[in-house]
């Protein structure tokens, strides 16, 4: 692995602070935390990790060259599938960073395995990484279906427009109950809705909420 020194470089991105697409890790030392925010970065417009740096962006450095293969381990092992990341290090007044690099995913959901071996799907909002609610799931799975396909329209639909401009937000409980539907079928309702622009997710007070566009 190539060491580039580029103070200055680094220095700017820690200026940005964590924030969707970048994290600051002052260590590794559990692999299968790190999959949880590749599993976040690879399902949100990818991302980068740079270990090595405190909360508060101060340059601590890596420990070992055990952080990078920590990494490896947590895309190769407990990422599904698995996740290519790219690695690169830095060295920052005599300090060495790596910054850890995950794309897009082309086919969504990246899942982390958790500590029973369960693969579970985050999204990364803000500088969180958030596990992704069942309808996240339909939504990527609907977004498998061809461009032209349409959405069909009878009193389910009607119902949940009616309750979400009558509520304005909901909880996906919420619209199952206002709409008296199934949990399995407000989600892929909603799903649909979303994947049309209809409605749109928001996260507040670490609940999701469903809400119609205003756009």
């Amino acid at each position: 692995m190539r060491i580039q020194t580029d103070t200055q470089y680094i220095r700017q991105l820690v200026t940005e602070g964590e924030h969707e697409h970048q994290d600051f890790k002052f260590e590794i030392s559990d692999a299968r935390k790190i999959a949880r925010s590749i599993s976040a970065f690879a399902n949100t417009g990818g991302g980068r990790l740079l270990v090595g740096v405190k909360d508060n962006g101060k340059i601590a450095g890596i420990r070992s060259e055990e952080e990078i293969y920590m990494i490896e381990a947590a895309a190769q092992m407990y990422c599904q599938p698995q996740v290519e990341v790219e690695t690169q290090t830095f060295v920052v007044e005599g300090r060495t960073v790596l910054m850890v690099q995950i794309n897009e995913a082309h086919a969504k959901p990246i899942c982390a395995l958790d500590e029973e071996n369960k693969p579970k799907a985050y999204i990364r909002i803000a500088d969180e990484n958030i596990l992704a609610t069942p309808v996240h799931l339909k939504v990527w799975q609907h977004s498998t279906k061809e461009r032209g396909s349409l959405l069909s329209f009878t009193d389910k639909e009607q119902r949940l427009l009616d309750a979400l401009k009558d509520k304005e937000m909901l909880t996906l409980n919420q619209c199952c109950k206002y709409c008296q539907t199934s949990r399995i079928t407000m989600c892929h309702l909603l799903a649909d809705f979303i994947r049309f622009e209809l409605v749109v997710p928001v996260f507040q007070g670490h609940t999701f909420y469903f809400k119609l566009n205003e756009e």
